[in-house]
């Protein structure tokens, strides 16, 4: 996992942030690297993300769009600051069928409100297999003991 873009709180925040969000685990998603504004995250292709044509499930892909976008935003946080999606829209354009995929998130506008973000998934041969744009409230303080 590559933060060395990160100051040292932003790469605590991180890494605690992986740590307690058991979900992730669950559908096996991994944090390829997280710099202000930009993440890639990945996902490997298994039988537990299929539907029943044998394509990884939508709720995967979108659950890799969502959790992209959420690393993308983290360091560009307030140290007592959280958010959450408020709106995630995804278009699918090629089946995951195998291999892995890998979600690029970038952050388009930080406002003091409102950010939005788009996301690229990519297939194991690089080909272009969903898009997201979603939004994210800023919420204000965390509570204690969140990532």
């Amino acid at each position: 996992m590559n933060l060395s873009r990160l100051s040292d709180k932003q790469r605590t925040r991180i890494e605690n942030s992986i740590k307690n969000v058991p979900f992730g685990d669950l559908v096996g998603l991994k944090v390829e690297s997280v710099a202000p504004g930009l993440a890639v995250l990945s996902l490997l292709v298994r039988a537990e993300l299929k539907q029943n044509n044998q394509v990884v499930h939508g709720g995967a892909i979108a659950t890799l769009i969502d959790s992209a976008a959420a690393f993308a935003v983290i360091p560009l946080l307030d140290e007592q600051e959280t958010t959450t999606t408020v709106d995630l829209t995804v278009s699918y354009l090629r089946p995951l069928v195998d291999g892995s995929a890998t979600a690029t998130a970038r952050v388009l506008r930080a406002g003091s409100r409102v950010i939005s973000i788009s996301v690229e998934v990519l297939d194991q041969s690089g080909s272009l297999a969903a898009t997201g744009l979603t939004t994210f409230l800023r919420l204000g303080k965390r509570a204690q003991n969140s990532p």
